[in-house]
């Protein structure tokens, strides 16, 4: 199932660090596994083995992260989602880290998958959601698989209860109150997989969508007064287009066809497609799969990791999906299919058309792995995203972008930010979490196409307060401050 990737920037030298999670030892088990890793960007195309030094090695059963600043100091934290106990890494401010998960009332003994931060109550203190799975344990370990040919496999979600997700509300002081069902979030099923926060209904402030595996996906409004209202069935965006549940894994949110409403995308095991859902506003969507042209591939994949981001700087939302099967010996029960697989690429043709472009930009896209975490950022600094993939049993792969700086380039949780640029009007938000099990760097990017210069910059910060700059350089990186300006 296991396991996610970060880019953060842990010692604000502003170049965006790299975590790989990884799966330890099965609690109750013995043995010893490698723990997670965090490298160091040296802002020159290297990356150093830091973890030691930081102290975020801890070799739980990992399954995700999640990072930003809970505690308002200036730098960014990591949440550590796992199999048993959770992990918060307090940032000190000098390189390392401090464990504080069961301090902060956050180390939750539940399977817990992907995770984010977003500040849902706006009181200015990120608050942090994460998806739980099922129970299970080594004392409820069932036997699934082929009874007559004695080929074991892993066990359908079917086969185990859900348990609920968590939401855990910021106090300010360093610790956390779960208030899930509290304020709200009450969906039973639980088989939590991917998050995304995002303010789908452009009221200002961050609704929650939470893939499931084989139950209805959920998507709770948020109302503004620190409670949430449960709109799956009325926004259409729980089920296939038939009208069934699917095994949602990652997801994301974005603006793909530029109408200024964020729009969701959902991947999905082998046998199913990966569903797009396009945002009609009011908090009611279409499922846009067919159409958009994504349908054409994928049924024999299981997709996990996933991101809008525009790959080739022409001012629309690409997508990627890392994918790979979730049964390593699936070839005894389908030859059809096989464990590793290939990734996809989607270039956004405009009008609402995707195609899958991968093997025409590199030899990765001809190879298969078994894929899993997956997350953006701009590593080198030269303009353009890069990739970074966690795989099972494989080394990671990161894929450095060496095509989208041919055209021009401008980067800026909870804000979000309208770009102005050659005529053309592009919205993004910062957001904590998405893909699955992993998190993209804390910094947004506008591809501008062959404009060399942004016309207007509008940001809505998630105090409310709206901020506008104007006449900016394309081909740059400009950090704002809230009514602080450039």
């Amino acid at each position: 199932m296991g396991s996610g990737v970060c880019f953060f920037d842990y010692d604000n030298d502003g170049y965006s660090d790299l975590y790989f999670v990884q799966s330890g030892p099965v609690p109750g088990t013995t043995g010893t596994r490698p723990g997670s890793v965090l490298y160091r960007n040296d802002g020159k195309g290297h990356f150093a083995d830091v973890t030691a030094k930081a102290g975020v090695g801890a070799a739980g059963y990992g399954m995700g992260c999640a990072a930003a600043d809970y505690d308002n100091d200036g730098d960014e934290d990591l949440f550590v989602s796992n199999f048993g106990e959770d992990f918060l890494y307090r940032n000190n401010g000098d390189g390392t880290f401090t464990e504080v998960g069961k301090k902060a009332g956050v180390s939750n003994p539940m399977w817990s998958t992907s995770a984010a931060f977003a500040d849902y109550d706006s009181d200015g203190r990120l608050d942090l959601f994460v998806a739980n799975y099922v129970d299970f344990a080594m004392d409820n370990n069932k036997w699934c698989g082929d009874s007559i040919r004695k080929i074991r496999a892993y066990c359908h979600p079917d086969a185990y209860e859900g348990v609920p997700d968590s939401l855990y509300h910021n106090n300010g002081d360093g610790t956390f109150t779960e208030v899930g069902r509290k304020v709200g979030l009450t969906e039973r099923w639980g088989k939590g997989l991917g998050v995304v926060f995002s303010d789908l209904d452009g009221d200002g402030d961050p609704d929650l969508y939470v893939a499931k595996d084989s139950v209805p996906n959920a998507l709770y409004r948020n109302n503004g007064d620190g409670t949430f209202t449960d709109v799956t069935m009325d926004s259409n965006t729980g089920y296939s287009e038939d009208g069934k549940p699917e095994a949602g894994m990652g997801t994301d949110a974005g603006d793909y066809d530029g109408d200024g409403r964020f729009d969701l995308f959902v991947v999905h095991l082998s046998g199913e497609v990966n569903e797009l859902y396009r945002n009609l506003g009011g908090l009611r969507f279409e499922v846009a799969t067919y159409p958009a042209g994504i349908a054409a591939v994928g049924v024999r994949w299981v997709g996990f990791g996933t991101n809008f981001f525009d790959y080739d700087n022409d001012g629309d939302l690409d997508l990627y999906v890392a994918n790979g099967h979730i049964i390593d010996n699936i070839p005894l029960f389908n030859d059809s299919l096989t464990y590793a697989q290939r990734d996809f690429l989607f270039e956004n043709l405009g009008g609402g058309k995707f195609k899958e472009v991968g093997r025409q930009h590199g030899a990765y896209f001809a190879r298969e792995f078994v894929g899993r975490g997956m997350a953006l950022a701009d590593m080198d600094g030269d303009g353009d995203l890069d990739v970074a993939v966690s795989n099972n049993d494989q080394p990671a792969v990161l894929l450095r972008n060496d095509g989208g700086n041919a055209q021009h380039y401008r980067d800026a949780i909870g804000a979000k930010v309208a770009v102005t640029a050659g005529g053309k009007r592009q919205v993004e938000e910062l957001r904590s979490g998405t893909s699955y099990l992993s998190q993209n760097e804390l910094v947004l990017h506008f591809g501008l196409g062959s404009a060399a210069r942004v016309e207007k910059v509008e940001i809505r910060w998630p105090s409310g307060a709206t901020q506008i700059l104007t006449n900016l350089a394309a081909d740059q990186v400009v950090r704002i401050r809230e009514a602080a300006g450039r």
